[in-house]
């Protein structure tokens, strides 16, 4: 399922931004673009909100929302490397490449199988000025936003994050930052998700998403994708370590895990030079019909 506008403007703000080694740029098109006042009154309202009796009302309608659009996602989606979570018994912070605003729907129907009931996302704060149903999601999906604004972090983020993970909930991260569309290819990833697995003394939930190409069209320029979450083993942090000191080892062996994992099912080595084959599903304009039989292969 395709959503969005303008993904071949996208597809060349990816290229863009491989070339100049900008991993975590936003490329997406008409996300908003907020001053530092308004992301201060968003967070504000959210906070303020959170209090109420209808934020609760809200939260639980659209937790039951994002659970149906799950089911309907993920009916053919596959969950490998079960075995490699180990026994959890409290809380933990989930890390997976992130390239879609449903694959977070994949990580959902993982937890469902591991026993909870309900999926915590760490979201960027403009997220919560997004209109229509996404924007309803990501109010009160049981989000937690993110935020550049100076102090929220430290005096209102951490307690919420702590509060979750606290009541032995699983909160995803995306240690990459932002969604690049369909972009398979795991990226090098921001320490923030381990540093605070470090300091909350939870384990990391290391996952990889693969995209598998169908033979049938969504749309014009894409073929449709199915998913296949692998489990990679769980990242815990040293107790003997600082939390800073835990993040950088952590977030190194997440990285190496999520490598490894992309050349196993891609078959292919890791490098970040664009090619088209990376956009998964994507038929480039330049490929005319002709040609789309002798190239399908190699888009699969």
């Amino acid at each position: 399922m395709i959503i969005g506008e303008a993904r071949e403007q996208v597809i060349e703000n990816i290229r863009k931004a491989l070339g100049e080694g900008a991993f975590h740029a936003k490329v997406e098109v008409g996300d908003p673009l907020l001053t530092e006042k308004q992301k201060e009154n968003l967070l504000e309202n959210y906070l303020k909100k959170r209090k109420s009796y209808g934020f609760r009302i809200n939260s639980w309608a659209a937790r039951h929302a994002a659970g149906f659009v799950t089911r309907m996602i993920n009916r053919s989606t596959k969950i490998m490397g079960l075995e490699n979570i180990g026994d959890i018994a409290g809380g933990a912070i989930v890390t997976s490449n992130h390239f879609s605003p449903l694959d977070n729907t994949v990580v959902r129907d993982l937890v469902w199988r591991l026993g909870k009931k309900k999926l915590c996302i760490v979201s960027q704060e403009s997220n919560l000025a997004m209109s229509g149903f996404i924007g309803y999601l990501t109010n009160y999906a049981d989000t937690i936003p993110i935020s550049s604004v100076p102090g929220y972090m430290a005096g209102e983020f951490e307690p919420l994050l702590k509060g979750a993970l606290d009541k032995k909930e699983y909160v995803l991260i995306y240690p990459e930052q932002e969604m690049w569309f369909n972009y398979c290819k795991p990226r090098p990833m921001k320490r923030g998700a381990y540093y605070y697995a470090a300091k909350f003394k939870v384990p990391v939930i290391s996952c990889f998403l693969e995209m598998h190409v169908l033979d049938e069209l969504d749309t014009s320029e894409f073929y449709k994708v199915e998913y296949v979450m692998h489990v990679l083993p769980t990242i815990y942090p040293d107790p003997a370590k600082p939390a800073r000191g835990n993040s950088v080892i952590m977030c190194k062996k997440d990285y190496e895990q999520k490598k490894d994992a992309y050349e196993s099912v891609y078959g292919r080595p890791l490098d970040y030079k664009f090619d088209p084959v990376d956009i998964a599903g994507w038929i480039p304009t330049q490929i005319t019909p002709d040609k789309l039989s002798i190239d399908f292969e190699r888009f699969m």
